[in-house]
């Protein structure tokens, strides 16, 4: 299967989505840089306590060392294809798309994630901006499989230690959440590599979710679809866990830094991470109208049972 990856808002946007009532907010008020700053409704609150026990600890614990020995040796690995796939000043910047899957699809594998996709596409695909529900920074490594397309990132991620190298060789577009002031150059910048028959993957909603509830999609990137005049790909994206259910270990919220949450997923057992590619929107003429489109789609209920078109990618 060929897979094509794939502004500011009113009172709206701070009555998100939910599927369950026990979403603290994530930041206070006076946290605000300005109106429309992306607040999430997530916090500590929604990630369920560790297990107990005796032998979940010796189990964990040894799961946790064989994960990180194969994390370890993967991440090796990139470094050594980085530098020797091509040319290495250009590949310095940023590898070439096949190595952004293979290398995503690796990281995704030692931390014992599995992927399922659905595509719900007919007939061929084509380049353009896809857009899915937001629940950690993983996300990203997700839908690398579906397509290595250039990600739209928060600035305040991209700047973390090591995070940020990543970012770059992963083809990352930074954005300043916290001041509208840029926001109209990086618009032009996910319009031009679309132009330029590139996918681009935004996470509209602005923040992370925990997976049970979700935010709305802020309009201010769709703009970039209908420049462009390209379809939009809603993508929904969901963590599940051994029981079947919602798992919210995999999210970055609260007061996570990358290292909590990679810990979580250390620890857990039997984790599978299931995306549902949706047929692409038409960009049409008005960006709120198309937000809202595209947040209908990514809200719609996952399906109970796999379909026969799902598939197990690792």
């Amino acid at each position: 299967m060929t897979a094509l990856l794939v502004g500011p808002v009113g009172p709206r946007s701070e009555r998100p989505r939910r599927e369950h009532a026990a979403c603290p907010p994530a930041r206070p008020a006076g946290a605000l840089a300005h109106p429309w700053f992306p607040i999430s409704t997530c916090g500590d609150g929604c990630i369920g306590a560790p297990r107990a026990g005796r032998f979940d600890a010796v189990f964990g614990a040894t799961i946790v060392a064989w994960r990180l020995c194969r994390l370890v040796v993967v991440v090796v690995w990139i470094v050594w294809a980085a530098l020797t796939t091509g040319a290495v000043a250009r590949l310095r910047r940023r590898p070439p798309r096949p190595l952004r899957r293979s290398a995503s699809g690796a990281l995704l594998a030692a931390l014992g994630i599995a992927v399922r996709v659905e595509d719900r596409r007919c007939g061929p695909t084509r380049a353009g901006l896809v857009v899915a529900n937001h629940i950690s920074f993983l996300d990203v490594l997700a839908l690398a499989l579906i397509s290595p397309a250039d990600v739209v990132a928060k600035s305040d991620v991209v700047g973390m230690p090591v995070v940020s190298s990543l970012a770059r060789r992963f083809g990352v577009i930074a954005v300043d959440r916290g001041t509208l002031r840029g926001l109209p150059g990086t618009v032009g910048d996910v319009a031009g590599r679309l132009h330029r028959d590139s996918s681009v993957i935004v996470f509209p909603e602005g923040t992370t979710y925990c997976g049970r509830s979700a935010g709305a999609f802020r309009p201010a990137f769709f703009q970039a679809a209908i420049d462009a005049d390209v379809p939009v790909v809603p993508v929904r994206l969901r963590f599940v866990g051994s029981d079947g259910t919602t798992a919210t270990a995999p999210s970055f919220i609260g007061a996570d830094t990358p290292a909590d949450t990679l810990r979580r997923v250390l620890r857990a057992r039997g984790l599978v991470v299931t995306m549902v590619i949706h047929p692409p929107e038409e960009p049409g003429a008005d960006r709120r109208e198309l937000a809202r489109r595209c947040e209908r789609v990514v809200a719609g209920r996952f399906p109970a049972a796999e379909s026969d078109i799902t598939r197990s990618l690792i």
